[in-house]
C-alpha cells in the first residue's frame, strides 16, 4: 500500500524519512478497504535502518508514493548508518522489505509510541525534556497508525545505534570506520522526525562516542607498539647490513655475503608492504643507514672483483707461457733432462696462482695434455727397456745370493777375493728395472760393508804402533804394581792401618788394569 502527502496536514520539517527507493506492491492491494502501513524490517533482519512503504488510500494509485511529510518538494534519501563489516557480521536472512508482501494489520503502539501523541488534526508530537515537538503527520490514517509509524522510525534508529554500539564494543571494528558510522548516525538522528525516548537515543550515541575514544586510545597504543616493533626490526636489518659492509676485504665470503645483503633488502621491502608504518624521520634515517651500508658493500665488492680480474689476467698470462714451454718439450726424447724440466715447470705452475675458474680449468687441461704426452712416450720406451732389465735382475739376484753366502767373514783374504769376482760380474750384468734398483743395490752394499768392516778390524789388531803402545802400557802397569807392593810391605811393618788400606786398594786396581793390558797385547800379537 502507498503513502500520500496531505495538503491540509501541518507541515513537518523532516525531509529525511523517505526511503531511497519506493517499494512496489502487488496489484491486489488496490482492493484493500482500509489504508494500513506496510510491515517494516526489524533490526534482526537488517543491519541498517530501512525506510518502510507507508500506507495510503487504496483507490488513489497502485504506484507507491513518497511517505507523508509536509514538504512541497521531493524528499531526499536519509543517510543511513554504515552496516557492520562483513568480516565481523554473522550471516542474516534477507531483509523482509526486499520481498513484496501483502498488507498486514497495523501493529500496536510500542513503548516508543508512549513518548508521542497525535493531535485532533492528525499532527504527531514527540515529548522531550524541553517540551513537545512536532514531527509530522500521517494522512488518511488513524491516530494509532500515525503514532506507530513515527515510533517505528525511532525503533529503527535505536536499533541502528545499539548495533553500532555492539560493533564498537564487541568486534574489531576500526576506530576510523566507527567514527564514520557514528557521524552518519548523528546526521540521521539530527534530520529524523521520530517518536521515542530521544534521551535514551542520545545516551546510546554518547556511549558509542565514549567507546570509540577508548578504542582509539587502545588502537593508538597498539600502533605505537607496532611502530616500535617495526623500528626494532628495521634497526636489526640495518645493523646486520652495516656489519656485513664493515668486514675486512680479505675475510669476506663474497657469495654468501652478497646473497645475505639481497635477502636483507627483500626483508626490508616486505616490512614496508606488510609491517607497521614508521614516522618519516625514523624511516628516512634508517633507510639512509641501510642504503649507505648496501652501497658501501657493493662498491667494495666491485673493487675487489676488479682487482681479482686483473690478478686472474696476470696469472693466465704466466700459465700460458708455461704451457708454451711444456708443449715444446712434449716431443723431446731426452728423457732424463726433459723429465727434470717438467718437474721444474710443475713447481712454477703451483707458484703462479689461480686464474678464474673457467680459464684455470682450461689452462690446466692444456698443460696436463703436454705433460702426459711426454711421459706417455717415455713410459713406452721404459716398458721396452724393462723387458731387457728383467733378465739382468735375475742375474743380479743370483750374484747377491752368492755374495751373502760370504757372511760372516771367517777367512778375510778368501772373502775379499770372492767379493771382487762377484762385483765384476755384477757390473757386467747391466741395469735392472727401476722398481728393483734400490732393493738390489742396498742388499749388495750390506755385503760389501761387512767385508770392509772385517778388514778394518784385522788391521787395527795387527798395527805395530798399536802393539807398541800396548806393550808400553803393560810395562808401566808392572812397575806400578811392583812399587805398590814395596810400599805396602813397609806400611805393614810400620803398623799404619790407614796407609795399609789405601795401598791395598791402589794395588788391587793396578793389578786389574795390568791383566786387561796383557790380554790386549796378546790379541794384537796373534
Amino acid at each position: 500500500m502507498s503513502e500520500h502527502m496531505s495538503p491540509e496536514s501541518p507541515q513537518s520539517t523532516d525531509e529525511s524519512v523517505a526511503p531511497p527507493t519506493p517499494v512496489t506492491e502487488a496489484t491486489e492491494e488496490q482492493s484493500t478497504p482500509a489504508p494500513e502501513p506496510t510491515p517494516e524490517p526489524t533490526p534482526e533482519t537488517s543491519t541498517a535502518a530501512q525506510e518502510p512503504a507507508t500506507p495510503a488510500p487504496a483507490p488513489e494509485t497502485s504506484t507507491p508514493a513518497t511517505p507523508a511529510v509536509a514538504s512541497p518538494r521531493p524528499a531526499a534519501a536519509a543517510p543511513r548508518p554504515a552496516p557492520p563489516s562483513p568480516a565481523v557480521m554473522k550471516p542474516r536472512p534477507p531483509a523482509a522489505a526486499a520481498v513484496p508482501q501483502a498488507p498486514a494489520p497495523a501493529p500496536a503502539a510500542t513503548n516508543s509510541a508512549s513518548f508521542g501523541r497525535v493531535a485532533e488534526d492528525g499532527t504527531v508530537f514527540v515529548r522531550t525534556p524541553d517540551g513537545e515537538r512536532e514531527v509530522g503527520s500521517y494522512p488518511d490514517a488513524t491516530h494509532e497508525e500515525a503514532l506507530a509509524y513515527f515510533a517505528r522510525k525511532y525503533d529503527e534508529l535505536a536499533a541502528a545505534a545499539n548495533l553500532l554500539l555492539q560493533r564498537v564494543v564487541q568486534t574489531d571494528l576500526a576506530t576510523h570506520d566507527g567514527q564514520e558510522a557514528l557521524r552518519a548516525l548523528r546526521e540521521q538522528i539530527g534530520e529524523a522526525h521520530v517518536v521515542g525516548d530521544l534521551v535514551q537515543l542520545d545516551s546510546t550515541v554518547e556511549q558509542i562516542a565514549t567507546a570509540l575514544k577508548a578504542k582509539a586510545q587502545v588502537e593508538g597504543e597498539a600502533r605505537a607498539a607496532a611502530r616500535a616493533e617495526a623500528a626494532a626490526q628495521r634497526e636489526k636489518l640495518v645493523a646486520e647490513a652495516e656489519q656485513i659492509a664493515a668486514q675486512p676485504t680479505e675475510k669476506v665470503q663474497w657469495k654468501s655475503s652478497t646473497a645475505r645483503m639481497r635477502a636483507l633488502l627483500d626483508e626490508w621491502k616486505e616490512l614496508q608492504r606488510n609491517g607497521a608504518k614508521l614516522d618519516k624521520p625514523t624511516e628516512n634515517a634508517l633507510w639512509q643507514r641501510f642504503s649507505h651500508a648496501r652501497n658501501g658493500f657493493d662498491k667494495t665488492r666491485r673493487s675487489h672483483f676488479a682487482r681479482l680480474d686483473e690478478e686472474h689476467s696476470e696469472v693466465k698470462a704466466r700459465k700460458e707461457r708455461l704451457i708454451a714451454e711444456a708443449e715444446r718439450l712434449a716431443t723431446s726424447k731426452d728423457w732424463g733432462q726433459t723429465a727434470s724440466a717438467f718437474k721444474r715447470l710443475m713447481g712454477e705452475w703451483r707458484q703462479a696462482g689461480r686464474a678464474s675458474r673457467h680459464d684455470d680449468d682450461a689452462l690446466w687441461a692444456r698443460f696436463k695434455k703436454a705433460q702426459d704426452s711426454f711421459f706417455a712416450a717415455k713410459d713406452e720406451v721404459v716398458a721396452e727397456e724393462n723387458k731387457e732389465f728383467e733378465a739382468n735382475l735375475e742375474v743380479k739376484e743370483q750374484l747377491l745370493k752368492e755374495a751373502q753366502a760370504l757372511l760372516p767373514v771367517k777367512n778375510l783374504a778368501a772373502a775379499k777375493s770372492a767379493l771382487r769376482s762377484i762385483q765384476d760380474r755384477w757390473d757386467a750384468a747391466g741395469k735392472v728395472p727401476r722398481k728393483d734398483i734400490n732393493r738390489i743395490e742396498q742388499a749388495m752394499r750390506k755385503v760389501e760393508t761387512a767385508v770392509r768392516d772385517a778388514e778394518d778390524s784385522k788391521w787395527k789388531k795387527t798395527d805395530p804402533e798399536l802393539a807398541a803402545r800396548a806393550q808400553s802400557m803393560v810395562d808401566q802397569l808392572e812397575k806400578a804394581v811392583s812399587d805398590l807392593e814395596t810400599d805396602l810391605a813397609k806400611a805393614r811393618e810400620g803398623g799404619n792401618a790407614k796407609k795399609i788400606k789405601e795401598l791395598e786398594d791402589s794395588l788391587r786396581a793396578r793389578q786389574e788394569w795390568l791383566e786387561q793390558a796383557r790380554s790386549g797385547l796378546q790379541d794384537s800379537n796373534k
